[in-house]
């Protein structure tokens, strides 16, 4: 199914929009990875380095595998984005007390001030994706995005593993 278009100010159809999901979202994700990449990059991180220095802020004492459970990321990509975060003094890694062969990741002064910084300039730009919806639309668009990202991805993954959804199959 797909769907025309027509935007707020009367203009002319947009053009046809598929209504498939994962289409939806990708557009989405792209539109604001276009846009938040050179605003993350003023505070020095990537869009990774956003998500990772996040997860590490919302449940402090976490382990790098549970970091890279969390944020849906390989263990070897984990290791290169905290080596980013970790030479630019956002984030520190020391031994876990509980098993040396581990690393609790922790969030520096520095770090906790960039995160704050660059999270005030990707709401300015969710603000402008969000600007020809009404207050309540976006509200709403939030909550059900909350609601979906839990146990809903969960059940929906199954227990596989994340991937490269553009990798070609394997044989």
């Amino acid at each position: 199914m797909a769907l025309t278009t027509t935007p707020a100010d009367g203009q002319a159809p947009v053009g046809r929009l598929h209504s498939d999901l994962h289409w939806l979202f990708a557009r989405l994700k792209q539109g604001l990875a276009t846009a938040e990449v050179a605003v993350v990059r003023k505070h020095g991180m990537t869009l990774w380095g956003y998500t990772v220095l996040m997860a590490v802020v919302d449940s402090p004492m976490r382990s790098q595998l549970s970091l890279a459970q969390a944020v849906s990321v390989d263990k070897s990509k984990l290791v290169l984005v905290l080596d980013e975060l970790e030479s630019a003094r956002l984030v520190r890694r020391r031994p876990d007390p509980a098993d040396r062969r581990a690393r609790i990741i922790e969030v520096t002064e520095e770090g906790r001030r960039a995160l704050d910084a660059a999270r005030a300039d990707v709401e300015a730009v969710e603000t402008r994706l969000l600007a020809d919806l009404d207050g309540g639309d976006a509200a709403q668009l939030r909550s059900v995005l909350l609601r979906l990202v839990g146990a809903p991805v969960d059940r929906i993954e199954d227990g596989q593993q994340a991937g490269d959804a553009c990798a070609p199959p394997q044989p």
